[in-house]
């Protein structure tokens, strides 16, 4: 069993909802839903391209997954979200917009947001006490020789290597598309996204994932408003 602390808009959000029916699965309930027919795409085609992040549920990652440390459990996990989620203040993404990166699509800030990226790496300091060490086996997935050094210290010291200065947030919508088929998924992602892109979106809650064995999807274990004890600020 692996665990993930994710940023995920709360399930009533059009945001989630509009992803839930994007990816074909809603990770709050676990709920398959057909493909669409977007634009030139066939529902085919569409799960095709979303079938990797399905998996994961619609999310921006703060914690990549995590096996629990010897000396934690789900419990002590769910209590320090709900005590640091409530001492932290929502932080506001002004707008997102669709880009391709490394060849898959996503949702992410159109600028660069001071705020959210001390927000998330706090969260990845705060929480590694839960987070069992790498096994040699989980190193070696993760394709050590293909990361810069700076990738594979963070890889080693906090389970992940895009992290502090190699983060970006960004909110998975499709696998890596060819070439060739970029500029018609791009369009599709575009005109199903339109309701909600351009608006603020408020990070403003942190989700548990987790994964029961390895291969299941990502299902939403709790969700943890932030700032509770704290006033709202923009990014």
């Amino acid at each position: 069993m692996r665990y993930a602390i994710y940023f995920t808009p709360a399930q009533t959000d059009p945001l989630t909802r509009i992803a839930a029916n994007w990816l074909g699965r809603d990770p709050f309930t676990g709920a398959a839903t057909p493909a669409p027919v977007v634009g030139d795409l066939t529902p085919a085609e569409v799960a095709f391209h979303t079938a990797a992040a399905r998996r994961y549920g619609f999310h921006a990652t703060l914690k990549a997954p995590f096996r629990l440390a010897d000396s934690e459990s789900e419990a002590t996990l769910r209590k320090a979200m709900e005590t640091y989620a409530a001492g932290m203040a929502p932080v506001v993404i002004p707008r997102l917009v669709v880009k391709q990166l490394d060849g898959f699509f996503a949702l992410v800030p159109d600028e660069r947001l001071p705020d959210l990226h001390r927000l998330v790496d706090d969260v990845v300091v705060f929480f590694d006490r839960f987070r069992a060490p790498l096994t040699e086996a989980e190193i070696e997935r993760r394709n050590p020789d293909a990361l810069s050094p700076g990738e594979f210290r963070n890889l080693c010291q906090w389970g992940y290597p895009y992290v502090f200065e190699a983060f970006r947030f960004h909110m998975t919508l499709s696998g890596r598309a060819a070439e060739a088929e970029a500029p018609r998924l791009r369009a599709a992602i575009e005109s199903f996204f339109a309701p909600v892109l351009d608006k603020p979106v408020a990070i403003d809650g942190l989700a548990l994932f987790v994964e029961p064995e390895a291969g299941a999807p990502f299902t939403v274990q709790s969700y943890h408003p932030l700032g509770n004890r704290r006033e709202r600020k923009s990014a």
